[in-house]
């Protein structure tokens, strides 16, 4: 969005995300801006918009950028031989994809976002599974699943006591 339209403010972009069906407060668009190194600069009639500098290609961002961003957006992750599927909601997968090829995870080739998926393609010496589920604790989706593992069986051995 900063790209393609002239942002001024962060209220303006909050707008802008809610207009696109992605729901983020002025504080998590503060701490997005200034992740990314947004700084407003000044555009042709005297006015001010956020601007993002390019980056260099060799810049990494620090892996607890990734469980923050994995946090907030993963809803699901899965894998088939040498490809991690990401779910996010919709409008948010390329602020995942993003975030996963700034952090130059080892393994990693490159990824591909669309609306609400990205796709994570592997090198053959890595294991998908493994770097599935490396994604998956950063995005603290184990847990959820330990949880329900945990209650499935709990509901197996009451059945079992009952019968």
């Amino acid at each position: 969005m900063l790209e393609q339209h002239a942002i001024a403010s962060q209220v303006q972009l909050v707008e802008m995300l809610e207009s696109e069906g992605v729901m983020a407060t002025q504080a998590t668009v503060s701490r997005d801006l200034e992740e990314l190194g947004a700084v407003k600069v000044r555009m042709p009639g005297g006015h001010t918009a956020y601007a993002i500098p390019e980056l260099p290609k060799d810049q990494i961002s620090p892996e607890d950028h990734l469980q923050r961003v994995l946090g907030e957006w993963a809803v699901e992750i899965n894998y088939s031989i040498n490809i991690v599927v990401l779910r996010t909601p919709p409008g948010s997968a390329h602020v995942v994809g993003s975030a996963l090829d700034r952090t130059g995870l080892e393994g990693v080739i490159g990824t591909v976002a669309g609306d609400d998926t990205v796709m994570v393609i592997v090198a053959e010496t890595t294991s998908t599974a493994s770097l599935a589920d490396h994604l998956r604790d950063l995005a603290g989706l184990n847990q959820t699943r330990d949880a329900e593992v945990a209650g499935f069986d709990q509901d197996r051995n009451s059945d079992q006591v009952e019968n």
